[in-house]
């Protein structure tokens, strides 16, 4: 089974507006000659633009646990689903919630058939996590993000912790691996420790050849 490619766009210049439009269509393009599984985490102000250009799955990087009404300046679940949206990131370790604001915003998504990726900073607080019953829970440790040195290479050991926390407490659940993940020997480790893919940023998003480094990343 081909690993699962998840790229977080974040709030960088080269991942916002047309910009992220381009790596869409690159991301697509990869995708469909490699035959691989790749999402895309746009700003929900992107989602609309990109949606309407491609067809791999969007998520939003972000809800909040709210539905239509007085919610000035929420991002709910409708909007980004009527924008395109097929999923949600959530708990980033750069806008993270507190657990019990995350497990409605979880419930919420699930409800309203949106796939959620929740992000966990260590073992303990993805085994935490995995009782909200997310689709996917992100192992990321923070001193790790935007680094050159990925966790399946500087801590294997969380790696097939959290996996061990996550199906005891739901088995259905699937982990990712983020982090200084830039290579496709980055993700063969994480896959061999039994994660089902990765979660990166700024190795696709900030490249200077994207392309080229995607095409490689599936290889």
């Amino acid at each position: 089974m081909k690993p699962l490619i998840v790229i977080n766009l974040k709030a960088y210049e080269s991942g916002t507006g047309q910009k992220a439009l381009n790596l869409a269509k690159i991301s697509q393009q990869v995708s469909a000659s490699k035959n691989a599984k790749i999402i895309l985490c746009l700003q929900p102000t992107d989602i609309y633009r990109v949606s309407d250009k491609v067809k791999i799955p969007l998520y939003a990087q972000h809800i909040d646990p709210v539905s239509y009404g007085a919610n000035t300046g929420a991002i709910v679940p409708e909007s980004i689903i009527q924008a395109g949206a097929k999923g949600t990131l959530l708990n980033h370790a750069e806008k993270k919630i507190d657990h019990r604001i995350l497990k409605q915003s979880i419930t919420l998504a699930k409800q309203k058939k949106l796939t959620v990726i929740a992000c966990a900073d260590t073992a303990k607080e993805a085994g935490e996590i995995a009782c909200f019953s997310p689709d996917y829970i992100a192992i990321e440790p923070p001193e790790l993000i935007g680094g050159d040195i990925s966790v399946s290479t500087a801590s294997p050991k969380i790696i097939t912790e959290t996996i061990n926390k996550v199906k005891k407490v739901n088995p259905e659940i699937k982990v990712l691996v983020g982090a200084g993940v830039k290579t496709s020997e980055d993700i063969k480790k994480s896959i061999g420790l039994g994660a089902t893919g990765v979660l990166l940023a700024s190795g696709v998003t900030k490249a200077k050849y994207p392309k080229k480094v995607l095409e490689e990343l599936v290889s």
